[in-house]
């Protein structure tokens, strides 16, 4: 792909600061996402860098982080507004300096969009090769390379052979082709079939690459296999390697995406869900939500090593939205609410119990609250028997309900108007102080069972208690002050 396709692209709206028209006919070899300052290390040439500028805390730093890729040969830095509103005149200075193309990415284009579009037309020109190479079904590889989307060449196949053919992922989302009945006896087929292809409901079922089905996706063709034409048997069987190569081509999108998605998480479950670093890296990620948005979170308890099979579900049943994983989960913000019908097809395909809890939409300045809505509907959801168990907010009547609808500011001032000053002591002294207050509580305020836990003598804890009630002017043998207690430990 050549930088002037990128640029004439109509839906990413990029803009070129910096970059000759001979650099225009550079080829861009792949794509890399980075907020290293010295991401050199993980460069070879001819890539794309795509960088949101965290790293820019002066204005020096951009020489450090240019110098650094011009070396390595990049083709382009493309970088995003969203941080700065606009890209710093000292990174257009640096790019002049070391000749490196610039491209200014508005805030409105996602990285993960700009990532697809590489990957796509890198991958199509790889498919167009091997096309080449191979001489099979030249016309179908030719529309790939071309730019062809799946559904063009689904319908292509199935008005050349006769045989209606569809793409859907493990979840029964339909990926191409026509509106699909009966898609969750396809589904099922598809997961637990002892070997591909089969037949289910007239049509035959046949896997798209490889890997695990619960992640996958397949054709649905109508007829039965054993029965085609060689002639349709073969068209059907490229159209199923060109929907693996789609398939590639997103998912390598989407592991770019990840790293920005995990940040994003992180920022929500660290309390910044009302900051502005968190609202950009959900932007770009590729959240595109104008209303409230639901946190889904999701994990196989006890095996942190399926996490990222977790991210997969959740990317495939939830709809459009940002997955990141965090502490062995997968956490999802998805636009609107959350249908789990997807999430249940997938259940006789999951190679262990999976929890999946799920929030009430909440606006951008409460998903803190909400994400801990969802860890507490997850955590009900822990321990049931069966394959899977989805548990929602609106099932959940506890105080997490509660705070979670709460803003996050608000919630937060809250906590620390009851908190700081216990939280300020413990910091001078390493007194304990917020360690002995949430056993006293957990233990509903008993002086002997807190001591036990906390191996302590029961003067020690009364010492402490009282404490906490001078800094807090709250008495905790009264329920109204000890509500207040118990709430801002929670807040936090």
């Amino acid at each position: 792909m050549l930088l002037r396709d990128l640029l004439a692209h109509s839906g990413l709206h990029l803009r070129l600061l910096h970059g000759s028209t001979a650099a225009l006919d550079r080829g861009v070899r792949w794509v890399y996402t980075t907020d290293l300052i010295d991401p050199g290390r993980y460069l070879s040439g001819g890539e794309l860098v795509i960088s949101g500028l965290v790293w820019r805390n002066e204005a020096r730093d951009s020489e450090r982080f240019v110098a650094t890729i011009a070396a390595a040969g990049v083709a382009a830095l493309a970088a995003g507004e969203a941080v700065f509103h606009t890209v710093p005149d000292d990174l257009v200075e640096a790019c002049r300096r070391h000749d490196v193309p610039l491209l200014a990415v508005p805030e409105e284009t996602s990285f993960g969009t700009l990532t697809e579009v590489v990957v796509g037309a890198v991958t199509a020109a790889r498919g167009d090769r091997l096309a080449h190479t191979l001489g099979r079904q030249r016309e179908l590889l030719s529309a790939v390379a071309g730019g062809a989307g799946l559904d063009e060449l689904v319908a292509q196949v199935s008005g050349a052979t006769g045989v209606g053919c569809r793409v859907l992922s493990a979840s029964g989302q339909l990926v191409a082709g026509p509106p699909v009945p009966a898609v969750d006896a396809l589904v099922t087929t598809f997961l637990t079939a002892p070997r591909l292809p089969a037949v289910a409901q007239g049509c035959s079922v046949l896997a798209v690459g490889s890997g695990p089905r619960v992640t996958s996706w397949f054709v649905a063709a109508e007829g039965r296999f054993d029965a085609w034409e060689s002639e349709v048997a073969d068209a059907v069987g490229e159209l199923v390697a060109i929907a693996a190569l789609d398939r590639a081509r997103r998912g390598e999108g989407q592991r770019v995406a990840s790293g920005i998605a995990d940040d994003a998480v992180a920022l929500l479950a660290g309390g910044a869900g009302d900051h502005p670093e968190t609202a950009v890296r959900l932007r770009q990620a590729g959240l595109r939500a104008t209303g409230p948005s639901t946190v889904v979170v999701a994990g196989f308890p006890g095996r942190p090593d399926l996490a990222e099979t977790a991210r997969a579900i959740l990317l495939d049943a939830t709809g459009p939205g940002v997955v990141g994983v965090l502490d062995g989960s997968a956490v999802a913000v998805v636009p609107g609410p959350v249908d789990d019908v997807a999430l249940r097809r997938l259940e006789p395909g999951l190679p262990a119990p999976l929890v999946v809890g799920t929030s009430r939409p909440a606006d951008a300045g409460a998903l803190a609250g909400a994400l801990r809505e969802a860890h507490h509907a997850r955590d009900l959801a822990h321990g049931r028997p069966g394959l899977l168990h989805v548990v929602a907010a609106a099932d959940v009547t506890s105080h997490v309900a509660l705070l979670a609808a709460v803003p996050d500011e608000v919630r937060q001032a809250f906590a620390a108007s009851v908190l700081d000053p216990v939280l300020a002591y413990d910091g001078r002294t390493g007194a304990g102080l917020v360690e002995t207050l949430e056993a006293f509580l957990d233990c509903s305020g008993s002086w002997s069972r807190t001591a036990e836990r906390l191996h302590l003598h029961v003067n020690t804890v009364r010492y402490r208690i009282g404490r906490v009630e001078e800094l807090t002017a709250r008495d905790l043998s009264t329920l109204t002050d000890r509500v207040d207690v118990y709430l801002a430990l929670r807040a936090r």
